[in-house]
């Protein structure tokens, strides 16, 4: 029979797991967390995936290999789900404890075979797989001549090594990439970038001092403006504050940069309040400025309040754990704004009309900052760019809308280093693993300032390199996850006979078989006197089940 037709070639034989393998589940007892602290020690405890604390006893000895039970990743093909451990340790009752039968399997052979095999069928659960140790017996596998096994798993572990240097040089490139990404922020935000356009465009240039007088100056008439007419609303959204010195940069284009354009809010909106006099912020003293990267000649270190018209904050209600379809309205969840770009499916559904409120919707262009989350997320922020749902600002996300200045250029800002490193520092609690910054905090973080033509400018000469970036950090994830399918392409030629050359002296599978049976028969039908003392090996307490099936 061609291999093709069957599998694997003349010589192998498929069999199940508790043919190939003694089964130790016997040796497993679990230990929680608080427990295991109360007795600290050198000997690793394991799980379903790896090791998981250390604990001061161990219970197997040897060289074993661990399959977990529920919580591996039976579905998802470029995941292990089974890993080798030696020596003394302790496994809890989340993985299965196996060892390859002497002279039959070995176990590093029957490791891979375990992480090329499909689950399905044998893995079940809804909220949590389990590979139960009946339907695990039952799992298929393919079973070379022992000799050819060392050879397949020698072949496997060279074409690993080699694989495993080209990942390993590939995490260091992205991880190069982060550090040029933020060195391009920093000197983008330190003048460098656009040190020749500022030489080239002396005469377009507003100072910072005189753009910030200007936006004071024009906050004061706007508030003038609504306390004659109430029904003004606070901002005329849609429009900056002086649109024929704002230019549009290349992010704003199609309505996503400045001030988004928006009909004037609903009830319940910052169109029904009363107006409230506009407070400039101090300017910062000279201990502070002290602290800061000095700047080019006409640009400045402010607050960034002083460009903050509004700042709005939804609301937290009970919703249903899932995203709201196309005629429901949703509640953004932080992780909406989490990683750079707005995502609308993370959000929950509001099933209580009662708690509709149009003002509060996500609408394209706005910018969205994530008011709570762990250290090292607080302060995420996004521009809604493409919003196709109805989704509501929570309580944890929060809406800035910028007076006079690009927005884009602040969301760059606060994605770098120094911006980052100032969330950090505003934001409280005391724990890493939630964290908060308040509005007055926001309005209070230091932000370098340049004419508005030149922040244009700015972002312009950063979308062009970013982009470069973003192509490059691209190229290098589809690499990685490349890499990963290679490895399980490895593993299916090797489970198929196609990864090493046959060699017709060996012993074929079959025979070898034979000849442990004939031998384990023997051995049987020779009686045995067992003192009360005498322990039973694994392979006398559970032989092999082969040996009770018709040949």
């Amino acid at each position: 029979m061609k291999i093709a037709e069957r599998n694997f070639p003349a010589g192998w034989m498929r069999l199940t797991l508790e043919d190939v393998a003694e089964i130790h589940d016997n040796l497993r007892e679990p230990v929680n967390s608080a427990e295991r602290a109360k007795r600290p020690g050198s000997y690793p405890y394991y799980g379903a995936t790896g090791q998981v604390g250390w604990i001061d006893d161990y219970r197997q000895d040897g060289e074993y290999v661990l399959l977990g039970e529920d919580g591996a990743p039976f579905f998802e093909p470029t995941k292990e789900k089974a890993y080798l451990v030696s020596g003394k340790c302790w496994v809890n009752n989340h993985a299965h404890v196996l060892k390859g039968r002497e002279d039959l399997c070995s176990n590093r052979y029957l490791l891979y075979a375990l992480n090329q095999t499909n689950y399905r069928g044998y893995a079940n659960g809804t909220t949590r797989l389990k590979l139960t140790q009946s339907a695990m017996r039952q799992l298929p596998i393919n079973l070379a001549p022992l000799p050819e096994q060392h050879r397949i798993v020698a072949k496997i572990e060279e074409l690993f090594s080699e694989l495993d240097k080209g990942i390993e040089n590939l995490k260091t490139a992205r991880a190069q990439l982060k550090v040029y990404r933020q060195a391009l922020l920093k000197h983008a935000f330190e003048g460098k970038l656009t040190a020749q356009w500022r030489a080239e465009n002396q005469d377009k240039l507003e100072t910072a001092d005189a753009l910030l007088k200007r936006i004071q100056q024009e906050r004061a008439q706007r508030y003038q403006q609504q306390i004659k007419s109430p029904s003004l609303p606070l901002l005329q959204r849609g429009k900056t504050t002086s649109a024929a010195s704002v230019s549009v940069s290349p992010f704003e284009k199609g309505g996503l940069g400045g001030i988004p354009e928006h009909p004037p809010l609903k009830k319940g909106g910052r169109g029904d309040l009363k107006p409230k006099a506009p407070k400039p912020l101090p300017p910062l003293t000279a201990e502070e400025l002290a602290e800061l990267p000095e700047l080019p000649e006409g640009w400045g270190w402010c607050k960034l309040g002083n460009f903050i018209d509004s700042i709005d904050a939804g609301k937290s209600f009970k919703c249903d754990e899932r995203e709201p379809r196309a005629n429901e309205i949703g509640v953004a969840k932080v992780s909406a704004v989490t990683w750079g770009e707005y995502d609308e499916s993370e959000s929950k559904t509001c099933t209580d009309s009662s708690k509709e409120n149009e003002a509060y919707l996500i609408q394209s262009g706005d910018f969205i900052l994530s008011r709570a989350n762990t250290i090292d997320l607080v302060g995420a922020c996004v521009i809604a760019r493409k919003v196709t749902k109805k989704i509501m600002l929570s309580d944890k996300t929060l809406r800035i809308r910028f007076d006079g200045f690009s927005q884009e250029y602040f969301l760059q800002y606060l994605g770098s280093r120094i911006g980052r490193k100032q969330i950090m520092l505003l934001s409280t609690g005391n724990q890493e693993s939630m964290r908060n910054i308040g509005q007055e905090r926001i309005r209070s973080i230091t932000v370098p300032i340049c004419s508005v033509v030149e922040a244009d400018a700015v972002i312009e000469s950063l979308a062009a390199r970013l982009s470069e970036v973003d192509q490059l950090d691209l190229t290098i994830n589809t690499s990685l996850q490349q890499a990963e399918a290679l490895r399980q392409s490895i593993l299916k030629k090797a489970f198929a006979g196609l990864l090493v050359p046959q060699d017709p002296h060996d012993e074929p599978a079959s025979t070898l078989l034979t000849r442990i049976k004939a031998g384990r028969e023997t051995v049987a039908a020779k009686p045995r006197k067992i003192s009360t003392g005498d322990k039973l090996s694994p392979a006398e307490i559970a032989p092999f089940p082969f040996m009770n099936r018709e040949s």
